[in-house]
């Protein structure tokens, strides 16, 4: 097991108030269930994929996206997919518990050709990476195994991903996987993986401070 002395893990009671703040404050939770509905529906069907991917990169990270569908290149992401769809299948039902340093040369292939594929396509910021839109959709991919960060998450977590974003995502991956090793015996509600539970958790504590 991946340990991390400096990884606070929350209480309980503390986990679940910050859940619970996300879930009354934050109405884009909607859309995540449309692009996971829809990426299930057109599994292996590229072009669909991409747009459904499109769904949530243009609603939950609208800031980077800010010109809409124009900024995001959708056949470069279709090709993208492709092009790794092997991988991303082998990785689609797996659980974030069974994360290995044999899984970190796929990860960090994945995330290289996903920072790629995302860039913004036009305007004056034309060619600039996200590492967050990365890490979304990766997580719809896979949403037991991938975990969703932002700055101010990867901040919090020590990964500060301005260098070596694809590096710093397989610590978070390790972090997350200690974070869900050591809640194990929560119970929270079965419909959303551990990891999302996780990501709405950091969420409402380091990125919108509902809780402190």
């Amino acid at each position: 097991m991946f340990k991390f002395d400096y990884v606070e893990i929350p209480k309980y009671e503390r986990f679940c108030e910050g859940c619970r703040k996300f879930e009354e404050s934050e109405g884009r939770d909607s859309m995540y269930k449309v692009a996971s509905f829809l990426v299930e529906y057109h599994w292996g069907k590229y072009a669909d994929m991409a747009d459904a991917l499109g769904v949530l990169l243009l609603t939950w990270n609208a800031a980077f996206y800010r010109y809409g569908s124009s900024s995001l290149d959708f056949e470069e992401l279709e090709k993208c997919i492709n092009k790794n769809f092997v991988i991303i299948d082998s990785f689609r039902d797996r659980d974030i518990s069974e994360l290995s340093e044999n899984d970190e040369q796929s990860i960090r292939k994945l995330f290289n050709d996903f920072n790629e594929a995302l860039m913004i396509n036009s305007g004056k910021k034309k060619g600039t990476k996200s590492p967050v839109s990365v890490a979304k959709a990766l997580h719809l991919l896979a949403p037991k195994f991938f975990p969703l960060w932002d700055y101010n998450i990867a901040k919090a977590y020590r990964q500060n991903y301005s260098v070596k974003p694809e590096e710093k995502y397989i610590e978070f991956c390790k972090i997350t996987k200690y974070m869900v090793e050591s809640m194990k015996d929560y119970k929270i509600n079965k419909s959303k993986s551990m990891i999302k539970k996780i990501d709405e958790y950091n969420y409402a504590r380091y990125t919108k401070h509902w809780i402190e």
